[in-house]
């Protein structure tokens, strides 16, 4: 058997969010070098700041000016600084309570090592030099032994405020198919669609995952299914996409499901080769394929008649 495939795989998107009156008071000061914590009505002093009390659910706006000085409640030491983290050489991840706060704020600390972290130890911000209104604005903690800071009562007025963020959320993982999907992504390359058969109700699941979503058995039996099949349902896409290999196809199109002959589970793929207000349930269509292309680019109708309802409904 073929070595079971595997490849690495970015999910990288933009995350955009508007701020309130609280957290867009927060993220100004770090802009000018102000840290600011929320006040409850009990009088703890929340950092970061919240828009409502975590315990009585109460909205609470009143902002305090608290210390860039703290102490580290907690740590664990970051060996090998990953992309996009605070720093690039090996540091701590610390929980510090700032001096006048009742929780604390997570953030790196620059140290030498972890022999000199501890639990207790007195570190300040260390600010960076060019600040946006970000949590980024505060670079990092350092090690202090100065004296604490007060406490001040802030209106949480600023020029220019910061209404909105935008972060990048991204995940770095390697991906394995995994056995029956190599073999399938395998046959793809030789222009065969390969399913497998389940040993107990005897159906044919393409692409196949290696066991039966029925019976729950395991599966290992390969079926060389199509080329041609039946659309059993599909939509019409009005909204081109973005940053995907489908930048170069004209709107409107049709994805469909398809009933590859031979399986019985439907598979997704752009419907080619006629107008979109003309693609139906039970069009008989076959595979494209481009040339040196590893799966079909999309599915033209064969010219066959159209397939009787019966024979795909289960398929829907």
């Amino acid at each position: 058997m073929s070595a079971v495939l595997k490849a690495p795989l970015v999910v990288e998107f933009p995350f955009t969010r508007s701020l309130g009156p609280v957290q867009g008071a927060f993220l100004t000061g770090l802009r000018e070098r102000v840290i600011l914590g929320v006040k409850t009505r009990d009088g703890r002093i929340l950092v970061p700041p919240v828009e409502y009390d975590p315990v009585t659910a109460e909205e609470i706006r009143d902002l305090v000016h608290v210390g860039p000085t703290g102490t580290v409640t907690t740590w664990a030491w970051n060996h090998e600084p990953r992309r996009g983290q605070p720093l690039d050489t090996p540091f701590a991840w610390v929980l510090v309570q700032l001096d006048g706060a009742d929780t604390a704020l997570l953030h790196a600390l620059d140290a030498p090592g972890p022999d000199v972290v501890h639990t207790g130890m007195r570190v300040r911000v260390r600010w960076a030099e060019e600040r946006t209104g970000a949590i980024t604005d505060i670079a990092c903690f350092e090690p202090y032994d100065g004296e604490v800071s007060t406490l001040t009562v802030h209106a949480g007025e600023f020029e220019d405020p910061v209404t909105g963020i935008v972060a990048a959320a991204r995940l770095d993982y390697t991906y394995s198919p995994g056995r029956a999907q190599t073999a399938y992504i395998n046959a793809l390359g030789g222009r065969r669609t390969v399913g497998e058969r389940c040993p107990s109700c005897r159906k044919v699941y393409v692409p196949p995952r290696g066991a039966c979503p029925t019976c729950g058995v395991a599966t290992s039996e390969q079926v060389e299914v199509g080329p041609r099949g039946t659309v059993t349902t599909f939509c019409i896409v009005n909204i081109k996409a973005a940053h995907t290999a489908n930048l170069d196809i004209e709107v409107p199109y049709v994805y469909a499901h398809i009933a590859l002959d031979g399986a019985d589970l439907a598979l997704h793929g752009r419907i080619g080769g006629i107008p979109y207000d003309e693609v139906r349930m039970g069009l008989r269509v076959e595979p494209v394929w481009t040339e040196g292309g590893r799966y079909p680019d999309h599915y033209r109708p064969t010219g066959e008649p159209d397939a009787d309802y019966d024979t795909y409904k289960e398929l829907l």
